[in-house]
């Protein structure tokens, strides 16, 4: 379940104006976009996603990953080894998300070219 921006629940007014709110909840967060991105590449192991994401922490990464399964975005896989392997995928949820950062993406991309001129 997403969680709410505000303290306790939005107004009803913004969540029946304003479809965005529960899209913003979702990957509200400094790297859940970056997680999501990466994610939708191919299946990652934790230590991976840190590297791909250098600046965050471990306790950020852990807990943006728990929203973000918490949501239904991301599928944690977690295999009886030793020392254990966690494996983190999208959901079909997730991979729902990915024409909306590949449309993403290809706003930054003409952002860079217009600040450039």
């Amino acid at each position: 379940m997403a969680r709410a921006l505000f303290q306790g629940e939005p107004p009803e007014e913004q969540i029946e104006v304003c479809p965005v709110t529960d899209t913003q909840n979702i990957i509200a967060g400094k790297w859940k976009v970056i997680i999501l991105w990466h994610l939708s590449k191919q299946t990652r192991r934790f230590g991976e996603l840190q590297r791909l994401a250098p600046g965050i922490s471990k306790g950020i990464l852990t807990r943006q990953l728990r929203e973000l399964e918490d949501d239904q975005m991301i599928h944690r896989e977690v295999y009886k080894e030793v020392p254990p392997k966690v494996e983190y995928s999208l959901t079909s949820l997730g991979k729902s998300f990915i024409p909306i950062l590949d449309s993403m993406g290809d706003w930054g991309k003409k952002y860079k070219e217009l600040r450039k001129s």
